[in-house]
């Protein structure tokens, strides 16, 4: 059986409006890094947004990945992902170096160009050529990558690169491994046909409409020439295992609060789906049903897993089988206190994934 690997997933959620829930959060994620590296976890990933008050104030990760990598040893560091349409390559391109260089290589160069029609006007970039600008400025960076320290003359629409040395250089030859994180089968293609990393989740179609496109995804790279044996696929989902007669009340509260947010931000407008009427469809019951009701169908469609550590192992299977060769566990779910947060990934370590003694 081909290893299995695992990560810990980051939004910096803040459930309160002072700056000292908000400070508080911050160094309490940076304390569960620490705890994920100890614990034996493969990646510590940051997702990047902006303007998204209370769900994600993860605007700067490459910033919290500076952090743990002067804390951590072990475990990589995942962008996920650096929002390329909003930044110059060279930017992109120095501060991922950067990162490389004081984590000794252990960078995970996560890309994305976003969802969120917000973003693009407030950094005043079209957002119906999101496509195109983020496939020209990743094109861009990788080409500073490779040039390892030599001049780059590169132009492009909203990017100029007039023949510059871009400094430092990455650890990683030629550079670090390049993941692609997307909701959409369009994007699945995109990553195959240019042989990157896929970064996906269940949350619009669940985990069999998410599984059908891995398949496609799987067949595209070999169709486009790349064995899809060396390349992965990581799961992200929001996870709790729970213990018998724990009261879950404020988990249930956690995770419906991020639920009913999360579906909003990552499903563009008008999104289709053949099986369904839209990939919100999830969301929209989740979000006019009761709390047990819509955590029931929630779970059955592996959106998000609550559960003991039997029904947690059968859905660990459930997400290889499904095409991951990796799971991502977000444990640290809408404002989640530290100690349940450090609770759900100690467990998940010891005895639903068996990595940590």
């Amino acid at each position: 059986m081909a290893k299995r690997n695992f990560g810990i997933f980051f939004e910096v959620a803040v459930r309160g409006r002072t700056s000292g829930i908000e400070q508080e959060m911050f160094h309490n994620v940076l304390k569960q890094i620490d705890i994920a590296d100890a614990l034996g976890y493969d990646a510590a990933w940051f997702v990047e947004h902006h303007f998204t008050r209370g769900f994600s104030h993860s605007s700067a990760p490459d910033l919290m990945l500076a952090a743990a990598a002067r804390t951590t040893k072990n475990i990589k560091l995942g962008l996920g992902v650096v929002l390329l349409p909003f930044l110059s390559p060279i930017r992109v391109a120095e501060r991922v170096a950067t990162l490389d260089v004081i984590s000794n290589g252990r960078v995970l160069f996560g890309t994305g160009r976003g969802a969120s029609p917000l973003e693009y006007q407030a950094f005043q970039r079209p957002f119906e050529q999101s496509r195109q600008i983020w496939e020209e400025h990743l094109d861009a960076v990788l080409e500073i990558f490779e040039a390892d320290g030599g001049e780059v003359t590169r132009e492009g629409e909203f990017y100029k690169i007039p023949g510059v040395s871009v400094l430092p250089r990455t650890v990683q030859k030629p550079y670090p491994e390049v993941w692609v994180a997307s909701t959409s089968l369009d994007g699945f293609l995109a990553a195959a046909e240019r042989g990157y990393h896929l970064l996906c989740m269940p949350i619009l179609k669940g985990l069999e409409g998410l599984a059908a496109d891995i398949a496609k995804y799987k067949n595209r790279l070999a169709e486009c020439g790349f064995d899809p044996q060396t390349r992965r696929v990581a799961i992200m989902v929001p996870w709790f295992v729970t213990k018998p007669g724990e009261d879950l009340e404020d988990v249930v509260s956690a995770f419906m609060w991020y639920i009913r947010r999360q579906v909003n931000l990552v499903a563009p407008p008008d999104y289709r789906d053949a099986q369904h009427a839209t990939y919100r469809v999830f969301g929209q019951l989740a979000a006019g049903m009761s709390e047990d009701k819509a955590l029931e169908e929630l779970t059955r469609h592996r959106m998000i897993v609550m559960a003991d550590v039997t029904e947690s192992r059968k859905a660990l299977d459930e997400f290889f089988a499904a095409g991951a060769t990796d799971l991502i566990g977000q444990f640290e779910v809408g404002g989640l206190s530290h100690a349940r947060t450090v609770s759900a990934m100690e467990s998940f370590a010891r005895d639903v994934a068996g990595f940590a003694s």
